[in-house]
């Protein structure tokens, strides 16, 4: 072991008399260990709440939307044949939206209609949402009574609503909707819009209000007769294999399609909001890397009365020969083993603090506020270790001053005064 090293582990054994300097050492060690703690959790806090809120758009939104800056997409099998093609394509479906009226004796609703694929294998993947019914549903109609005392009944087709939606409306699985479309060929003859009623065959919960209370879907065929499309779709909705590689797709897709064709990832789509929260979790890492500076300046303090208290060992170490930087980094090494322990407690602390806060979800969160009941937890090592680094450096800041001051004392004068 480097003489160095011995001897500054042996500054951190206090005698009676320097209990004080101990006591300060304490206190700098947990100051540490709390604030590496604290920033801990908070980064699994702030990034359990930006994963959530990514899972939750993009179990509603497709990763590349593709579209024709000319309009509906008329030959879309050969476009998507060709999108499937695409090296990083997961999945590839064609998809119809426009914004409609959803009607009932209670009330009327504008809401976004979307038309997929009822098959299950589109790009967006509605089943973790779904609180009852199924999107395979959507590919039948069902038999609903024409009226009271009638007896006949008519085949309608179906279609899926957010729960904030059903709510509003009044309606359940079974009920009826009347959906009026200003768009299509009536519509551009002037003629009064087109009204087709439809059954709900499922309700879904998204968690987001915006969705919740503003979207509703229906399959591809039936988007196509109630829009007047034809064969005609509004694009196609592509998942990617890697979440994050969905811009090179984009740029991929676009490249291979061409003009009037455009195509655009998640990231695009969503920029705003996760800038704001990228930033925001970039802000609490640093207020809270404040904690540690606090820390850092006990450490300061410490070892500038470790360095009082030892003058005369200094003194006669320099006196056997001990070289100037040898002395610093006696200092260096103590202030670092106090950094050490103090990051070493603090990252088992946040570690265990996620894991109960994960696991017994013991803090719960106003639903009309949060779209999560719980708070979300999702730790990553790179943020560990960011946090260990950082912390780590700062110590280490903290110890320059008071090793460099050891280092400039001459034994002859502390001889000759001590």
């Amino acid at each position: 072991m480097r003489y160095e090293l011995f001897i500054g582990l042996r500054y951190l054994r206090a005698r009676r008399r320097e209990a004080f300097i101990s006591l300060i050492t304490l206190i700098s060690t947990a100051g540490v260990a709390i604030g590496v703690m604290t920033l801990n959790i908070t980064l699994a806090i702030m990034t359990g709440f930006e994963e959530d809120l990514r899972d939750r758009i993009l179990g509603f939104n497709p990763h590349v939307l593709v579209w024709s800056d000319a309009g509906a997409v008329e030959d879309y099998p050969a476009v998507l044949d060709r999108v499937r093609s695409v090296p990083g394509v997961a999945r590839a479906a064609p998809f119809i939206y426009a914004q409609l009226m959803l009607a009932t004796p209670e009330n009327v609703q504008g809401v976004l209609v979307r038309g997929i694929t009822p098959s299950g294998e589109g790009a967006v993947d509605l089943a973790p949402h779904m609180l009852e019914g199924t999107v395979e549903r959507l590919a039948e109609h069902y038999a609903v009574p024409l009226g009271e005392g009638r007896g006949a009944t008519v085949k309608l087709p179906g279609i899926i609503v957010g729960v904030e939606l059903a709510r509003e409306l009044g309606v359940a699985v079974g009920d009826t909707v009347n959906v009026a479309s200003p768009i299509g060929k009536a519509a551009q003859a002037g003629a009064a819009p087109r009204i087709k009623q439809f059954v709900v065959v499922g309700r879904f919960n998204a968690g987001m209000p915006e969705y919740d209370s503003g979207l509703a879907y229906v399959s591809l065929a039936d988007a196509q007769r109630l829009y007047g499309l034809g064969e005609a779709v509004s694009g196609i909705e592509v998942r990617v294999i890697d979440l994050y590689q969905a811009s090179a797709v984009a740029a991929r897709i676009a490249a291979v399609l061409g003009a009037p064709f455009r195509a655009r990832d998640w990231m695009q789509a969503n920029h705003n909001l996760f800038a704001a929260l990228k930033m925001q979790k970039t802000v609490y890492f640093i207020v809270l890397l404040l904690i540690v500076l606090v820390a850092a300046f006990t450490i300061v303090a410490t070892l500038i009365m470790v360095v009082m208290e030892k003058r005369k060992d200094i003194a006669v170490l320099k006196s056997m020969g001990a070289p100037s930087a040898g002395i610093g980094r006696i200092f260096v090494f103590k202030g670092l083993i106090i950094g050490a322990v103090g990051t070493l407690l603090g990252n088992l602390g946040g570690y265990a603090g996620c894991w109960a806060l994960a696991r017994y979800h013991f803090i719960e969160l106003p639903k009309d506020v949060f779209f999560v009941s719980t708070v979300p937890v999702k730790m990553y090592p790179e943020y560990f270790l960011a946090v260990t680094v950082a912390s780590l450096v700062m110590c280490w800041l903290a110890t320059i001053y008071p090793a460099r001051q050891a280092a400039r004392l001459v034994p002859v004068d502390i001889i000759r005064y001590e």
